[in-house]
């Protein structure tokens, strides 16, 4: 029996859901996002709470049963509180800015990058070292942040690079004479 999906998913204030099928929107402060279930598990919304139950006894739907509740959990935290990725940038001479819907990037390369940001995610730089991608979708929120990190991954030699907010790079020592 899955512990994650016999919890309902509860919807707070200001947040509302509807069922069509096997697809649930969920509709909140921050907007409003769908997800279509597989035909595995079944929704309901009741009580001011989302359920997820599983169609038969098989592998698959004990599988979908826990993955669909938290992906309407997913649309929940969306819609209400947002989901957030912090990178810092580390290097003399690397920094960030944005620029409208580009994100302008110096790396140490011979030219500078620019990063599209993609409908549905905000980025912004508090300061020239320091990268925010916000969003309601997790999946893009966290797509969009590896792909600005993917430009620089930090080295583990002098530990420059672009990288997540509070993430530990294991160094490694330099050739020895």
């Amino acid at each position: 029996m899955s512990r994650i999906g016999k919890r309902p998913v509860e919807l707070p204030s200001g947040v509302s859901a509807s069922v069509s099928g096997q697809t649930i929107e969920v509709k909140g402060p921050k907007g409003a996002r769908t997800f279509t279930a597989t035909d595995d598990v079944t929704l309901s919304v009741s009580d001011n709470a989302v359920s997820v139950e599983p169609r038969g006894k098989s592998k698959r739907a004990r599988q979908q049963w826990g993955m669909s509740r938290t992906m309407v959990q997913n649309l929940v935290t969306g819609v209400t509180d947002g989901f957030k990725k912090e990178l810092e940038i580390q290097g003399v001479g690397y920094r960030a800015q944005a620029q409208g819907n580009v994100l302008k990037l110096s790396l140490g390369y011979s030219h500078d990058v620019d990063f599209a940001i993609p409908a549905g995610v905000t980025v912004t730089t508090p300061k020239n070292t320091e990268v925010i991608v916000e969003g309601t979708d997790q999946q893009l929120v966290g797509q969009v942040a590896a792909n600005i990190r993917e430009w620089r991954a930090p080295e583990p030699y002098k530990g420059k690079g672009i990288r997540y907010k509070g993430e530990y790079i294991f160094r490694k020592e330099g050739k020895k004479k």
